[in-house]
């Protein structure tokens, strides 16, 4: 049964510091009206903290007060699922205030036939995600670090694509190819040719569009000369590919070190016990709210209204 939808919601929360935010998740009217917002996680590389950026944005949708849905396509290494099983460890062991996610780990078929192992991947995505869409707001989609059809798909279905990369030429490689000499650009790369092809999938399937965003993740703090023209190399391949460069997160020990303990950066200001925040834990906390709300969630249009 579909949930009941009315128009016009928005949450306001105030923070333990008493600052106020406000987001508006994005209608999209579907045939049973407005559904969920998607955002997908991805790129073809490892290592470059997608499972992290995929976590922090979902609970800042959730401190925010918003129903989330979250699953993790990547069922072998799994870490975004680590991270929210740890999360629900905490909750229960210390009672913490911790708002937790609709979360589905996506195992992949093991049908002999490759062929039917995709059709059967498909389908039972395309499944999960109108199931988690009549119950939620937003949906964070985690992916592998590889090409898989049911990511290529998932993709087609997104709203939002997130690609962090490192702040290296390695990683710019996987946008498009680029001398590390003079910068200059040569052919885009498999995985930029894999997100226009599942553009224009998506616009002839339902009219719509997936908004690219680009964030260069895992950043120094010292403005060394890799640093100046990573930054001019990126702008100029978002005015070529098609994406918008958004700001990414800082190297930073504290990101690593809150995994165990299913935290985010944002549950720090608001769980007891935490201890008083330090300056590079307000800093990281502005990185994440700078990035959710570079992705442009505000909207004065119809949302979903949950029904008790």
């Amino acid at each position: 049964m579909t949930a009941p939808s009315l128009p016009g919601r928005s949450r306001m929360q105030p923070d333990h510091h008493g600052e106020q935010h406000v987001l508006h998740p994005t209608a999209h009217e579907g045939p049973t009206g407005p559904r969920a917002t998607v955002i997908l996680v991805g790129n073809e590389k490892g290592g470059t903290g997608k499972s992290t950026v995929a976590m922090h944005v979902a609970v800042g949708l959730l401190r925010s007060g918003f129903e989330v849905g979250s699953i993790d396509l990547d069922s072998r290494q799994a870490t975004l699922s680590r991270h929210i099983a740890n999360r629900h460890v905490m909750k229960e062991r210390d009672g913490a205030d911790l708002p937790m996610p609709r979360h589905v780990t996506f195992t992949a078929s093991d049908h002999v036939s490759r062929d039917e192992a995709e059709r059967t991947d498909i389908e039972a995505f395309d499944a999960l995600l109108s199931e988690l869409a009549d119950t939620v707001d937003f949906i964070v989609i985690d992916t592998p670090g590889a090409d898989t059809p049911v990511t290529r798909h998932a993709l087609s279905r997104a709203d939002k694509l997130i690609t962090p990369i490192n702040d290296s030429f390695v990683d710019l490689d996987l946008l498009m190819e680029v001398s590390g000499s003079t910068h200059e650009t040569g052919r885009i790369s498999l995985f930029a040719e894999q997100v226009w092809e599942q553009r224009k999938q998506r616009a002839a399937r339902d009219g719509g569009s997936i908004d690219w965003l680009v964030m260069r993740n895992r950043l120094s703090s010292l403005n060394a000369r890799n640093k100046v023209a990573m930054f001019e190399a990126v702008q100029g391949l978002a005015r070529r590919i098609g994406f918008r460069v958004v700001p990414g997160f800082a190297e930073r020990v504290i990101f690593r070190e809150l995994f165990p303990r299913g935290l985010t950066i944002l549950d720090m200001f608001e769980t007891e016990g935490t201890g008083p925040p330090t300056t590079s834990q307000i800093a990281a906390r502005q990185e994440v709210r700078t990035l959710i709300m570079a992705l442009g969630l505000r909207h004065p249009g119809a949302a979903r209204q949950k029904v008790a």
